[in-house]
């Protein structure tokens, strides 16, 4: 395996999956998408109180501003890559209500291949 591409920063965005944000909308009910990949400027780090937010971060190293505010919303629902190594995970991970880690790999978007690192859905219940 290229662990380049493994570790790479070339892109940090990573489209979900059209069926994992399916059935996580039908769970949680999501009113705020702060990082859609279509808009791209909007300003993803404003208020998120009251909202109940699906979270798919980019993936490099501003992923801890968007961990802060998992206590803001009245729910949040983070994918994330997983990372036990890095101090996100042990400041802001390990304080969810739930870790979900997530079989296999993903395949974000329309890739033809599977993402080369396993990912994870970190969740916290505020209300």
């Amino acid at each position: 395996m290229n662990s380049k591409v493994m570790f790479s920063s070339a892109s940090p965005h990573w489209a979900t999956p059209a069926d994992l944000y399916a059935k996580l909308n039908e769970e949680f009910a999501f009113t705020l998408d702060p990082c859609p990949l279509e808009t791209p400027t909007l300003d993803c780090l404003r208020s998120w109180e009251g909202e109940r937010v699906y979270c798919n971060p980019p993936y490099g190293p501003e992923i801890q501003k968007y961990l802060a505010k998992a206590k803001e919303p009245d729910c949040a629902v983070y994918l994330l890559p997983v990372r036990t190594d890095t101090k996100w995970f042990h400041t802001y991970c390990l304080a969810a209500d739930e870790i979900r880690f997530i079989r296999g790999r993903l395949k974000f978007g329309d890739a033809k291949n599977s993402a080369p690192f396993p990912s994870m859905l970190v969740i916290y219940r505020n209300v």
